[in-house]
C-alpha cells in the first residue's frame, strides 16, 4: 500500500440531510476489468432503492478494486483498473468514488477485510457523519455510518453455493455490514437469498428495473475479437483501452495459457454475431 495514501473524502456526503434516516455508504468490490455500465448503473439503483425503500440515507459510494494478487484471468494491472474507475466516475458522477487501498496491496485482500477498512475510516477515523442538532440542542450529533456491499445476485450465488466463501467470513460480511444485491441476469436472485435466510433482515434485493446483461467478462472477448465496446462503457473508459493497449488480442494479462480466438465467420466468409456460449468455450478450454 502506497506511503501517501488518504482515504478519498471529496464525494461523501458529510452531513446527513434527514436525521430520521440512517447514513449509508454502499462498497461495491471486484475486479472491475474493465468498469462497465452496469457496474454504475448498480449504485443508481441500490440509491433509488434505498430512498423509496428503505430508511437509509445513501451518502456516499465506493468502487475497491481488487489488487494484483488476485490471480484471476482477464485482470489488468491495477493501476489500469484504478485509473479505469476513476476516470468512469468523474465522467458520469459526482457522487461514487474509487478507492485505491485494496488494490494497492501486496496481498489479497478478503471483502470482509475491504468492508472492515471503510468501517475503520468513516465511522472510527471520520468519527461517522454529522446529523442536525435535535431540538433545544445547538451542535450537530455524529451519527455511525452503515457500511454495507454492494453486488450482483452473480456474486450472492456463491455466497450460497457450500465451501465456496469462508463461513467466518460470510457471517462477518452479511452479518456484521449486510449487503445490497442488484439483480443481474442469469443469477436467481430469490433462490440465492432464500439458501442465506440466517441473514435475510441484512440483504436488500433490488431488481433491475431494464434488464442489463453486459459484464467485462463480455467485453474483453468483444475486445479481443476486434468488436467495439462503445456505449458498453463510459467514453473515457473506452479512450483509455484503446489508448494503453489493453486487452487486445495480442495481449494476455494474468494468464499464459488462452489462446487468441479467431473472428467468428459464417460459411459464406462474412463475420458472423458473437456466439457467446462458443467464446465462453473457445476462450476456457
Amino acid at each position: 500500500m502506497p506511503v501517501e495514501y488518504h482515504f478519498p473524502i471529496d464525494r461523501i456526503r458529510t452531513t446527513l440531510i434527514d436525521p430520521t434516516r440512517e447514513p449509508l455508504v454502499l462498497v461495491a468490490c471486484g475486479s472491475f476489468s474493465p468498469v462497465t455500465h452496469l457496474h454504475l448503473r448498480m449504485f443508481e439503483l441500490a440509491a433509488d432503492y434505498a430512498r423509496h425503500s428503505t430508511n437509509f440515507e445513501l451518502i456516499g459510494g465506493y468502487f475497491s478494486p481488487v489488487s494484483d494478487a488476485y490471480k484471476k484471468e482477464g485482470l489488468a494491472p491495477a493501476k489500469h483498473r484504478l485509473n479505469m474507475v476513476r476516470k468512469a466516475c468523474e465522467e458520469t458522477s459526482d457522487r461514487w468514488d474509487v478507492d485505491p487501498w485494496e488494490a494497492s496491496r501486496k496481498e489479497y485482500t478478503p471483502t470482509a477485510a475491504v468492508l472492515d477498512h471503510f468501517d475503520e475510516e468513516i465511522n472510527i477515523k471520520m468519527g461517522g457523519i454529522d446529523a442536525s442538532p435535535a431540538s433545544g440542542e445547538s451542535e450537530p450529533k455524529k451519527r455511525r455510518v452503515k457500511i454495507m456491499l454492494l453486488a450482483g445476485s452473480d456474486l450472492l450465488k456463491t455466497m450460497s453455493d457450500e465451501g465456496v466463501w469462508d463461513a467466518k467470513d460470510l457471517n462477518h460480511i452479511l452479518g456484521n455490514y449486510g449487503a445490497f444485491i442488484v439483480e443481474r441476469m442469469g443469477a436467481d436472485i430469490k433462490k440465492a437469498t432464500s439458501a442465506l435466510s440466517a441473514w435475510s433482515n441484512n440483504i436488500y434485493q433490488v431488481e433491475q428495473t431494464v434488464l442489463n446483461d453486459v459484464s467485462s467478462t463480455k467485453v474483453r472477448l468483444l475486445l479481443r475479437k476486434e468488436y467495439s465496446v462503445r456505449y458498453l462503457l463510459p467514453e473515457s473508459v473506452v479512450d483509455y483501452i484503446e489508448e494503453n493497449g489493453l486487452y487486445s488480442r495480442n495481449v494476455r494479462i494474468n494468464s499464459t495459457n488462452v489462446p487468441a480466438v479467431a473472428a467468428p465467420t459464417e460459411e459464406n466468409g462474412e463475420p458472423s454475431r458473437p456466439n457467446w456460449e462458443r467464446l465462453y468455450k473457445e476462450i476456457t478450454k
